[in-house]
């Protein structure tokens, strides 16, 4: 109840912030010329946040869902505590300019450093830890949209993937708590939908929704992940904020609907007020003519997600989930107004758009409970079940086989050898220290074989390192190897290095038991030399770290258990 609360307290705190920033932008454009000052507001915002980054965070800020990700898989749940702040000043100053991305990513870092820094003042265990992380971002989710089973229903997903009764009821009271939080202070509801509900001619549309919204699932996935990784790579941060800036401010004059997250243009579009488009727009007279404004919607639709990934990979903080959101409604209108112009049968354009919002983000995220109780909860569109679990599904399966993990894990797969699952979880919940045997005995690389045997006579070991002078490795001498010829007295003078094997491999201090336990499986080998700077400090066995894994696995159930 306390996450919810504060967690709560943030997404009213960085809305309040944003829309006093956007009314500041859009009043400093009206009185300029085409509203030039788009060109040049993106850039201050973005310019700002890197600013702050450098010289007051010291680039501690950790951005993105993944991070999130990182944090759980391997830093046993721990979020610094600055994440508890930086993400609404950045965020708000990001997006409060102009940036083209949304509030959802930052809001839910916060939230998540809200659940993990209560962990850490009460000494939690990591999974506990993870359960109240898991809870922030759900707060910040529910109260950012008033959406209490989605805010659930992303970190079930997204962060957790599992359901349980033990993790659901945490989340759902800090999502609930986090709500009223919300409702209480900022009544205002994010979209207003009047739905006359599906009709049974408009099914193959849906259908057709539904394979283009799994299509625009992998492009944003790829052209987004592409362009966040950061755009002018060669230059310093101060050049890039400027030049993206400036980048996505020239798109932005040509399209105005793309200047901050987009939702006002959103919320008219679904009271079916299409004409807004038309606003600020240069060429408005040209979208008179149906056929023009079919192509301005569709560029709006390729449009989003690029100058999202602009403002993010020019320094801005923000995410990816509101430019998702809108790549999807403007799909749902693209299909819906397109099928219209044609006179074969009439859309309900509203509809489309709400499940054109739950398509892109099944596809993107995948998660397709999230996105099917999202849309219903915040459009009200709660008839539309049907065709957003027929659009949802048909999106997952599409983006599903074309990449077998969301756009989150799939960077962390192919750029930190971080994998998804609760084994990968557990594993790394355990260090590396703990499990690491310490207790050998070393062989000069000068001894004999002779005198070998006296060392051996003094010990139960079965492997032994042979060390340099410096303490590094020189190779491990294992006694299974050599039993059969260790007392043969033609080798007895011979000395050790004679004997002595090279390791298959050898692990490092800093590797995360995860790819130890790799490591252990591809090579099929039990005991391995750890070394830290270069340096032998022990040995790992397999049998250790599966008794550890055990222990942690039984220490997790128990915690999971609510009434234990």
């Amino acid at each position: 109840m306390f996450i919810g609360f504060v967690g709560g307290l943030a997404a009213i705190a960085l809305k309040f912030l944003v829309h006093l920033m956007e009314e500041l932008s859009r009043n400093i454009s009206s009185h300029l010329y085409f509203h030039i000052a788009y060109v040049f507001l993106p850039a201050i915002g973005i310019l700002a946040t890197a600013a702050y980054q450098h010289l007051i965070n010291r680039d501690k800020i950790e951005k993105g869902i993944g991070n999130i990700l990182v944090n759980i898989k391997r830093n046993r749940s721990n979020i610094k505590a600055n994440n508890l702040y930086s993400h609404l000043i950045t965020s708000s100053l990001t997006v409060g300019f102009g940036g083209s991305s949304g509030l959802e990513a930052p809001i839910v870092c916060t939230g998540a450093a809200i659940g993990s820094n209560l962990g850490k003042f009460f000494k939690l265990t990591p999974y506990e830890k993870t359960v109240l992380l898991a809870a922030g971002a759900s707060a910040g989710i529910a109260a950012v949209f008033n959406s209490p089973i989605a805010g659930v229903l992303f970190s079930l997903e997204i962060l957790i993937g599992e359901i349980t009764i033990p993790t659901f009821i945490p989340l759902l009271i800090a999502s609930a708590t986090g709500v009223v939080v919300s409702k209480a202070l900022y009544s205002g509801q994010l979209f207003h939908l009047v739905t006359e509900g599906w009709v049974m001619a408009a099914l193959p549309f849906y259908v057709v929704l539904g394979l283009c919204s799994g299509w625009m699932a992998i492009y944003i996935s790829k052209v987004g992940g592409r362009l966040e990784g950061g755009i002018f790579k060669k230059q310093n941060r101060y050049v890039r904020a400027i030049s993206g800036g400036v980048l996505l401010g020239l798109i932005i004059v040509v399209f105005p609907q793309l200047f901050g997250e987009g939702y006002h243009y959103l919320t008219a579009i679904l009271n079916g007020n299409i004409h807004v488009l038309k606003e600020e727009v240069l060429f408005s007279d040209l979208l008179d003519q149906p056929l023009i404004m079919l192509l301005f919607i569709a560029a709006l639709v390729f449009m989003k997600i690029i100058a999202a990934g602009i403002t993010i990979g020019a320094g801005g903080n923000g995410g990816t989930f509101a430019p998702t959101m809108f790549t999807g409604a403007f799909l749902g209108l693209l299909v819906a107004y397109g099928v219209n112009q044609t006179g074969l049968i009439h859309l309900n354009t509203s509809n489309f758009i709400a499940v054109g919002m739950a398509g892109a983000l099944a596809g993107v995220l995948h998660a397709p409970l999230t996105a099917i109780f999202l849309i219903a909860e915040i459009t009200g569109g709660y008839v539309l079940f049907i065709p957003l679990m027929i659009v949802s599904a048909i999106s997952y399966i599409i983006s599903r086989y074309s990449s077998p993990h969301n756009m989150y894990w799939s960077h962390l797969i192919h750029h930190n050898n971080i994998h998804p699952g609760q084994d990968y979880g557990m594993l790394n919940a355990i260090t590396l220290d703990n499990v690491i045997n310490r207790k050998y005995t070393a062989v000069d690389k000068r001894m004999t074989v002779s005198d070998f045997y006296k060392v051996l006579a003094k010990t139960d070991a079965n492997i032994f390192p042979v060390l340099k002078d410096d303490g590094g490795l020189e190779g491990v001498v294992l006694i299974d190897d050599i039993r059969r010829r260790l007392f043969n007295k033609e080798i007895a003078d011979n000395l050790i290095t004679d004997i002595m094997i090279e390791p298959p491999t050898v692990i490092d201090y800093e590797q995360s038991v995860s790819s130890v336990m790799d490591t252990f499986d591809a090579i099929d080998v039990w005991q391995l030399p750890v070394v830290k700077d270069d340096v032998f400090i022990g040995f790992i066995s397999k049998s250790a770290l599966l008794s550890k894994y055990r222990s942690v696995l039984i220490e997790q159930h128990k915690a999971s258990d609510l009434f234990a």
